[in-house]
């Protein structure tokens, strides 16, 4: 029986249709990861019958224990399945392509005219709505990701190491690490050469910030493709942890980018269709222009592809490994943490008057008493940030 894993050679009307729905998709999917999820599942499972639910579930996981954007590493796992290699790679690229497209007109729109009170209008009213929606992601992952005490504290200690000054690449593999050493160590003997070489990989990172800070701050476009090259390459959890590590190296390493600026990347990122990620197309646009944005959008998503690509035929091995279950639990918790900690950040930037600070509350609200759709609440900010402006 043939493994799920090793795809026969497809026919080539099959890679027509993984280009066919996610370019669809692409346009369509709104609403973050988890709609985006919803929305895989409702094309490809139950009116396509791609795939079926354990298989769809199978993927899903696989997603979880690799770095990257979920929804984009699973538009690339479900081309593969459909169409082998060819299909990996049309079914992310459909996926990326439309939402790049719109954020860089945003962004050329944003560098034209974003001093002019219109658009400075829009993206006051539009920023509190995503300090609410970040926070509703934060308390529903935590209510799964927090399973005892020991993934509270690692939460916690993650948090406050943040705040004081320790990087978030080497937090997010010692939070995984702590917790796959204390529920697995004693059962995996032999797990010590498997073990040692992530606790190698905390330090090596730690490095990579110290490297950069002896390069030029002025803007540099090879050092904008291989930072975004690292964060795409170790950003685990959700997409809003991007938050995190964006602030920590263009905000603060960097100086290239302000916290007002960062934010207003992550709003466009927000109200625009297809992956969060596309935060970065926007920013290299605003840094260095239409061949920024292709750097900084090749380099933050390419891990995707390869991790995909290795990880697919070990599928049905890490579903059931107690080792990656645990380290996952770990690096899901470590997240949160960082979450917490940008959220409160950022919050300080766009929480600025009592408008603002009604407006997020009013959007966290409607978030958590009626689960409204975040696009949504992204346009009604943008149309609130507007009416204000004219009523002054």
């Amino acid at each position: 029986m043939r493994a799920m894993s090793e795809p026969t050679q497809q026919p080539t009307h099959r890679l027509g249709e993984v280009i066919a729905l996610f370019l669809k998709l692409g346009l369509t999917a709104f609403g973050g990861p988890a709609a985006h999820i919803a929305m895989f599942r409702d094309e490809v499972v139950q009116r396509r019958k791609w795939v079926g639910d354990q298989h769809f579930l199978d993927l899903l996981g696989a997603t979880n224990l690799i770095p990257g954007p979920n929804s984009t590493e699973m538009a690339i796992h479900l081309g593969y399945a459909r169409a082998g290699w060819a299909g990996l790679i049309v079914g992310g690229v459909c996926f990326i392509l439309p939402a790049v497209m719109i954020v860089m007109a945003l962004a050329w729109a944003y560098v034209r005219f974003g001093a002019l009170p219109q658009a400075t209008a829009l993206l006051y009213g539009v920023k509190p709505v995503i300090i609410a929606i970040v926070a509703q992601a934060l308390w529903g992952l935590g209510r799964k990701a927090v399973k005892g005490p020991l993934t509270a504290g690692v939460g916690l200690a993650v948090l406050a190491l943040y705040f004081v000054g320790v990087n978030e690449i080497g937090l997010l593999f010692a939070g995984g690490l702590v917790v796959m050493l204390a529920q697995n160590l004693k059962r995996r003997r032999g797990a010590t050469g498997f073990l040692s070489l992530f606790a190698s990989l905390p330090a090596a990172y730690r490095l990579l910030p110290s490297a950069f800070s002896l390069l030029p701050s002025s803007f540099n476009p090879a050092l904008l493709f291989w930072t975004f090259l690292k964060i795409g390459s170790v950003l685990y959890g959700s997409g809003y942890v991007l938050l995190a590590f964006l602030r920590a190296d263009f905000v603060t390493r960097l100086g290239w980018l302000t916290d007002r600026q960062l934010i207003d990347a992550i709003a466009i990122g927000q109200v625009t269709p297809g992956p969060v990620f596309t935060t970065a197309t926007f920013i290299g646009y605003v840094l260095g222009g239409p061949a920024s944005a292709l750097l900084a959008t090749l380099g933050i998503f390419l891990p995707s592809f390869v991790f995909v690509a290795l990880s697919h035929p070990l599928i049905p091995r890490l579903r059931n490994s107690p080792v990656a279950a645990s380290l996952l639990d770990g690096v899901n918790v470590a997240s949160l943490g960082l979450m917490a900690a940008v959220t409160w950040q950022l919050g300080r930037a766009a929480l600025v008057d009592p408008f603002t600070i009604a407006l997020a509350l009013t959007s966290a609200f409607l978030l958590f008493r009626f689960n409204l759709n975040s696009t949504w609440l992204v346009l009604g900010g943008a149309a609130a940030g507007i009416a204000s402006a004219l009523w002054r």
